[in-house]
């Protein structure tokens, strides 16, 4: 394991040895990650601790399975002839770049076979000092579209929510704006957190600075993984709070202009 510019640690693996990742789960049929139907891999590891997530058995990334490269894209071609419309692969976590090397190794082989490959991340690790910001470049360059999580747009209330703050993270999205990456921006409605005008609004003049936001979603909160972190031993942050009223997720919505698409639109 390393760490990147003493964020949060990578993993590495050793030049010579087959490329492997650790790998909480994959979804055959996934329609919510991307465009079309997507083969998904759930990785293991997330520097974040949201107060929502509905995954919160991703976190540790030695508690996933490792697996080879070869193997993944082995797997994910048997669903090939169910990727219309833009389907193929889409990487999510747990946070995928916590292992970028396995994830450059899995794009590159992807799009040797003509995989759209599309990342979801909440791009925690992101920073553009050596050696991760050499190694996101050379990744960019076999990804077709990243889903960009902004957990929340303040960066103190964000610090609450995640743990972390939000500053590498929009950075992020300003870079992925200035290379001119397509990406989806998608962003949780959570009560008494993230559901208010003020911080929505602010959210909207952030995307709208960016060139490249192909959609923007809303997701609302919901409390189906709560059961896993009783589990896990561990206390529920958001007992009591009920899912967002379908007025709230419709204001959210108008106010993100979900309904447009990118650039010049907005």
């Amino acid at each position: 394991m390393g760490s990147a510019a003493g964020g949060p640690r990578i993993a590495a693996f050793p030049k010579g040895e087959k490329m492997q990742g650790y790998i909480h789960s994959t979804e055959s049929f996934g329609s919510v990650d991307g465009p079309g139907v997507r083969f998904v891999i759930f990785v293991s590891g997330c520097p974040m601790r949201c107060q929502f997530c509905h995954n919160p058995d991703t976190w540790n990334m030695t508690d996933g399975e490792l697996r080879s490269t070869d193997e993944l894209i082995k797997n994910a071609l048997r669903y090939r002839t169910y990727w219309k419309d833009g389907g193929g692969i889409t990487v999510s976590g747990g946070e995928p770049l916590m292992q970028i090397d396995f994830l450059t190794e899995l794009f590159r082989k992807a799009k040797e076979q003509g995989i759209h490959t599309t990342i979801d991340t909440s791009g925690a690790p992101f920073t553009r000092e050596e050696p991760f910001f050499g190694k996101f470049n050379e990744l960019m360059k076999y990804t077709d579209l990243l889903l960009v999580d902004i957990k929340h747009i303040d960066d103190e209330q964000h610090k609450i929510l995640t743990g972390r703050s939000n500053k590498n993270i929009l950075d992020m999205a300003e870079y992925l704006s200035d290379i001119g990456k397509p990406v989806w921006i998608r962003h949780v409605l959570v009560p008494e957190r993230s559901d208010t005008d003020e911080y929505l609004k602010k959210l909207y003049s952030f995307i709208k600075t960016l060139n490249n936001v192909q959609k923007v979603e809303v997701l609302p909160y919901h409390t189906l993984g709560e059961y896993k972190w009783k589990e896990l031993g561990y206390e529920y942050p958001l007992a009591g709070i009920e899912p967002p009223a379908k007025e709230r997720i419709r204001n959210a919505n108008e106010i993100l202009h979900t309904d447009k698409g990118t650039d010049s639109s907005r």
